[in-house]
Formats: C-alpha cells, structure tokens, sequence
C-alpha cells in the first residue's frame, strides 16, 4: 500500500504528501474502529447498553496520553512487551527517551517519530495481530490500570450516562487502544492502524501514525459514518498537537494541557481541568459537557432512528 501511494500523482496545488499520508491515517482508523466495535457487539447482543436510552447525535472523544492515562501508553505497553522479550529492553529506553524529550519540549521531532514508526513496525512484522490484542489485555491489567486519571475516567462516564457514544483518539496501535476502550467500558478507540495481511502485520503502516491533523480526519470520518453532529460532540486532550481535533467539535476540553495548549484554550474560552494536583486549574464558562449531555440525554429518549454506517 504504501508504495502504491508514494507513486500518486500530485498536484503541485493540492494537499501535500504529509496531509495525504494524515488523511489516510483518518479513515483507516475510522474503518478499524467501527469494525472492532461491530465485532464486540456482536458478541454482546442486541441488548448491550439498552438501559440507557441512547443520545445518537453526540459523543465524546478523549485524547489518552497524559489525558485519561498517566504517562505515555506506547511506553507502558512496551514495557510490558519486554518484560515478555518481544523485544530488547534497550529498545524500551529509545522509545522512552524520546517519550521524554517530547513532554519537555512539548515538541514533537519529526526524525524521532520516523524511527520511531520504523523500530515498532520492524517488532511487529509477521507477527498475529490477536496476539499484540491478547498481550495488551495482560499488560492493561498489570501497569495501565492503575494509572488511568480518575478525574478523566468521570467524565467519560459522564457521557457513557447521557447515553452517548466515547471514543479514544491516540496515536496508539488501534488493537492496543481498543484494550483500553474496552477495559473501561467505552465505545471504542481510533488508533494507529498497521497495515496486516492474513492476520499477520506486514511491517507498513495504513497511512501513517494517528496524530494531528490524522486525528482530526478520523474523528470527523468517523462522525458522517454514525451520523454524529460534530457541534454537540466533545473532545478532550493535553496537547496542542490535538487542536486540529479539538477545533472540529462543540465543546472543547484542555485537560492537564501543555503550555501551548494551555493559551489556545484561554485564547478561545475552552474549559481547563488539571487533575495533576488534584485541582481544576481554571475553569471557562459553564460545564458546557455536562449541559449537553444532559441535554442529549432527553432528545435520546424521545428521538429513534438507526445508526448510519
């Protein structure tokens, strides 16, 4: 796939490679996401989730890195993949490192994520995509669950109880990100999507990582395919990398923001929670997530129709 990408035609005047690549990114996400979540449905029944009468124009969508999980998932995944010799524990330090300069500078190097995207491809190729799944469950119950912000946590419940549909957006592996989801009792989770072949990676990337302007173009894919108003969604992120998604939906939330994404929300009246130290940082106009949830809520209940795929 990628090499019959990079032999596109394009237009001097159009989206360049690096949107392209995003765009891609988007919409694999998008199909992968909704993929697994009609797969667990499948497996729960008709009558999952009945109880709560379901808003099906709203949703939430959460950033997971420093927002709902403390510290970088990648790293607390592969942490728990070398302690199984998936692979060497230096490898675990580069990745580290880097995770490192990133929450210092707040910047994010492009020659990082390159090699980055090529060493976790190189772990991965040929190897059964159920088995990274099967590992993840192990490791979320070993590191990851006790490290999810429990202010977070509240307010995708939040959400869950408006009856509206959560979803995790991280550049994350999608398989691994769907273990988060799942643990939690969300919709879903939009990923970093590894191109596989008979239910083995290849070693390429669908598009690219999920990140930027990638999760933007997944969040709103994923919006036309379940019908979704992107005015009465939520998002919420740390980083301002995440401002492309955030500037897509009605309500956008900063949560133990970056420095930089910390002056956009103030900027443009985003609300600010820090559950670094216990405490909202700041808080901008009303709960505004809560008012719509509530609001859906009620629409939910006198309002049916089918989900659009």
């Amino acid at each position: 796939m990628q090499e019959q990408f990079a032999r596109l035609p394009r237009s001097p005047f159009g989206p360049s490679e690096e949107e392209l690549r995003a765009n891609l990114a988007g919409e694999a996400s998008a199909d992968a996401a909704l993929t697994l979540h009609d797969a667990e449905l499948a497996e729960q029944g008709a009558d999952a989730g009945a109880e709560v009468p379901r808003d099906l124009t709203a949703a939430a969508f959460f950033d997971v890195d420093n927002t709902l999980v403390q510290g970088a998932s990648i790293v607390h995944f592969a942490r728990g993949l070398a302690a199984r010799k998936y692979f060497k524990t230096s490898d675990l330090v580069d990745v580290a490192w880097k995770q490192v300069k990133f929450r210092v500078t707040g910047k994010e190097n492009s020659s990082d994520m390159a090699s980055g995207r090529e060493k976790a491809l190189s772990f991965i190729a040929g190897r059964p995509t159920a088995e990274l799944a099967a590992l993840g469950e192990e490791i979320y119950d070993e590191i990851i669950a006790d490290k999810i912000w429990p202010g977070t946590r509240a307010l995708a419940q939040m959400h869950l109880d408006a009856g509206q549909q959560v979803w995790l957006v991280t550049a994350t592996p999608v398989e691994l990100a769907n273990v988060i989801a799942k643990r939690l009792g969300l919709t879903g989770a939009l990923g970093t999507v590894a191109e596989s072949v008979d239910g083995k990676f290849t070693g390429r990337l669908v598009g690219d990582i999920l990140h930027g302007l990638g999760k933007a173009h997944a969040v709103r894919t994923l919006a036309i395919r379940e019908g979704l108003n992107l005015k009465r969604c939520t998002a919420y992120s740390d980083s301002h990398n995440d401002v492309p998604m955030l500037s897509l939906v009605g309500t956008a939330v900063a949560i133990n923001p970056d420095s930089d994404l910390r002056e956009v929300a103030k900027n443009r009246g985003w609300e600010i929670r820090d559950f670094r130290t216990g405490r909202k940082a700041a808080k901008i106009g009303v709960p505004t997530a809560l008012a719509l949830g509530a609001a859906g809520g009620a629409v939910a209940a006198a309002v049916a129709r089918h989900r659009e795929h």
